[in-house]
């Protein structure tokens, strides 16, 4: 399980998911502050617990697809449906982005942002590397 590549790839994308986003600012509030999801905004905008459960679930499909090593089509599906979760994910901050107000004044944007194209930079890799071991599988049936 750990010896694999994939294995490390889909750990580091589990950890972008779940610790970072509570760490690393996301957008500025209405002061022009830089805020990540993990802090309670005193706006009373719902919108940082709603981003930070959608990570929550991406962490939580990537830790579900490094424990399904031996099943590697159902990794492979679990994956995609991260990579799915992840541009919904990415498509929702992007639209929030550009309905804040003075959103076009401020140009200021936090890194955290930056987090879902990674993950899903790390699951397409992850998913290569599991389609390769699917097939030495396969080839090495053949063989037999």
């Amino acid at each position: 399980m750990i010896q694999r590549i994939q294995t490390v790839y889909l750990l580091v994308a589990a950890l972008l998911s779940l610790v970072l986003p509570f760490i690393l600012p996301l957008w500025p509030d209405g002061e022009g502050n830089l805020v990540s999801s993990g802090r309670i905004a005193k706006t009373g905008d719902t919108g940082f617990t709603f981003y930070a459960s959608l990570l929550l679930v991406s962490g939580i499909l990537s830790l579900l697809t490094v424990l399904s090593f031996k099943k590697r089509k159902t990794q492979l599906r679990i994956n995609t449906f991260n990579i799915v979760v992840n541009l919904i994910i990415l498509g929702l901050l992007i639209y929030h982005l550009l309905t804040l107000p003075g959103g076009t004044l401020v140009s200021e944007k936090g890194i955290g942002l930056l987090l879902p194209l990674v993950v899903i930079v790390l699951l397409a890799i992850a998913g290569r590397a599991i389609k390769k071991d699917e097939n030495l599988v396969k080839s090495v049936d053949r063989l037999r």
